[in-house]
């Protein structure tokens, strides 16, 4: 979970920064989740057909309840944020994993 970009809308209109400059106020907000079953060894249970859902959220006051509109792939976020966010997995499956966007239940 991360963000990025300057300038997100609250009640009182956008801002790029708040406390007098010395807080950058980020235009949007990630998150990536790796579904995993139950056990050990957590890398080793993933393959490319385990769950990941990423979310790429604006950072503000009139974003929609319905998170399921925000998914896009592991890819983007990289994109945007210069993270490498698999990269304890085999490149195989990092790949495979990163470029799918989770089309999965939203409940």
């Amino acid at each position: 979970m991360g963000s990025y970009g300057t300038g997100g809308t609250g009640s009182s209109g956008t801002v790029s920064t708040i406390d007098a400059g010395r807080i950058t106020v980020p235009n949007r907000i990630w998150k990536v989740i790796l579904v995993l079953p139950r056990g050990s060894s957590d890398v080793s249970r993933v393959t490319t057909s385990t769950r990941v859902i990423a979310v790429n959220t604006p950072n503000t006051n009139s974003i929609s309840t319905s998170w399921g509109s925000y998914r896009t792939s592991v890819d983007t976020i990289e994109s945007a944020t210069g993270y490498n966010i698999l990269s304890a997995l085999s490149s195989t499956i990092q790949s495979t994993l990163e470029s799918r966007v989770d089309s999965g239940p939203t409940q």
